[in-house]
Order: C-alpha cells, then sequence, then structure tokens
C-alpha cells in the first residue's frame, strides 16, 4: 500500500521532473518536486496556519478563563473548549498537517535513498522514459546521494525562521498574566529544539532530503509571510 501510495507515485513524478529539466539536474527535480507536494498540500497548511493565528490571538482570552476556574481543571478545560467551538477553529489541525506530511517525508526518505539505484528504475511506469541512470550531482557542485552539512544547516535555519515566525509578537501579554504560559514557553523550547533535531537528523541522511527539507521551510516562511501580512493589512484597513 506505501509502494503504491506514496513511494512509487513519487520516484516517478521526480523521474518526469528529471527526464525534462534541461541538463537532468536532479536538485532543480527536487525543488520543483517540492514546491508540486507543498501545493498540493496548501489548503490544509493554509487552514492550520489561520487556527495557529486565531490561537495566538485567543491567548488573553484563555488566560483568563485559566485565572477564572483555576480551582476547577473540568470547568476550565470545558470552557476553553467551548471557546474553540465559538471561534470556529480546530486547535489540532497543525497535527493533521504533521500526521499527513510524515508518510510522505518517509516515502521521499526511499526515494532519495533507493531511487538513485539503476535497478529501481524498474518500478518506472510504462508510459514514463527510463533516463538510463541518474546524476545525482545539483548544480554541478553537491551530491545529493551523500550527507552534506551546508544542507543540513539551511533546513535547520529554515525550521528556526518557520517556528519563530509564529512566536508571539506582544510581550506585554505575557507579563499582564499571573504566572507562566506553558503554550508559549513549549513553543519558545521547540523553536530551539526543533531545529536543532532536524540538523542532528540530516547530518547522516542523503542532502537530497535536505535540499528537500530547505525548499519547504522557505515555501512555509513565505506562505506564512504573506498570510499573516494579509491578516494585518485587513485589521488596519
Amino acid at each position: 500500500f506505501f509502494n503504491v501510495i506514496l513511494y512509487r507515485p513519487l520516484f516517478n513524478l521526480l523521474v518526469v521532473l528529471y527526464n525534462f529539466i534541461p541538463g537532468h539536474d536532479f536538485g532543480i527535480a527536487i525543488i520543483f518536486l517540492t514546491l508540486i507536494i507543498r501545493f498540493a498540500l496548501f489548503p490544509i497548511s493554509l487552514k492550520s496556519l489561520k487556527s495557529q493565528s486565531v490561537l495566538q490571538k485567543l491567548q488573553p482570552k484563555i488566560q483568563e478563563l485559566q485565572k477564572t476556574h483555576k480551582d476547577d481543571k473540568e470547568k476550565q478545560a470545558k470552557e476553553i473548549l467551548n471557546l474553540y467551538k465559538q471561534e470556529k477553529i480546530n486547535p489540532f489541525s497543525g497535527l493533521l498537517l504533521a500526521f499527513i506530511q510524515l508518510p510522505i517525508l518517509i516515502a521521499l526518505y526511499y526515494v532519495f535513498w533507493n531511487g538513485l539505484k539503476q535497478e529501481e528504475l524498474s518500478i518506472l511506469y510504462p508510459f514514463i522514459s527510463n533516463p538510463g541512470q541518474i546524476n545525482a550531482v545539483f548544480l554541478g557542485i553537491v551530491d545529493l546521494s551523500k550527507p552534506n552539512v551546508i544542507l543540513a544547516f539551511l533546513a535547520g535555519f529554515a525550521q528556526y525562521w518557520q517556528t519563530k515566525i509564529m512566536l508571539p509578537k506582544n510581550k506585554s501579554q505575557a507579563k499582564k498574566s499571573e504566572g507562566p504560559d506553558i503554550s508559549q514557553m513549549m513553543q519558545k523550547q521547540m523553536t530551539y529544539f526543533l531545529p536543532f533535531f532536524t540538523v542532528i537528523i540530516l547530518f547522516n541522511l542523503p542532502s537530497a532530503l535536505g535540499l528537500y527539507w530547505t525548499v519547504s521551510g522557505l515555501f512555509s516562511i513565505a506562505q506564512q509571510y504573506f498570510i499573516l501580512k494579509s491578516k494585518t493589512e485587513a485589521i488596519n484597513s
């Protein structure tokens, strides 16, 4: 099921892009493949991003509910869930995107790990031209079949900036609240943990995956920037 639904289609799409790109640059083919995947996931990621943005704006109300019902955790949870329903947001929408992206990431790992082997070209669909072999060099410089420190750090930086954009900008809110905001503390910790974890993982994996991670992160940064900018302009107008 995994091979039929994810691995084989992604591998075939990558070979199609590799065949049509002038010079048969494997790295450029990966960049185009990344953009295709991100545009396919755009509706889900857009919904997730909007939910995160609304959740940030609801933090003062959530903190007020936590303060009001600090002695009754059940009542507190119920009131917060009612607030989510009133605002028509799903606090777990970000998890949905992560659950969808994880199998794709695993499939891409196998594509970049096994797909460069000549024998793997036998699983191409009959209507796709067989290139004979795939040259994994990107721009004539980077061998994407091997780990690359620079791409690993670029992917980590993209992950850091992507997470940092979503951090609350208004620090005065945190000062007004009584006690630490657990959700904000966790978000700040993840801002540094996720990039570190990303770099450690990519240190020993084919740099093709690092290239995908970097381009995907840059796409998310651009998406978040334009969505948050449009929301700010809508509020100010």
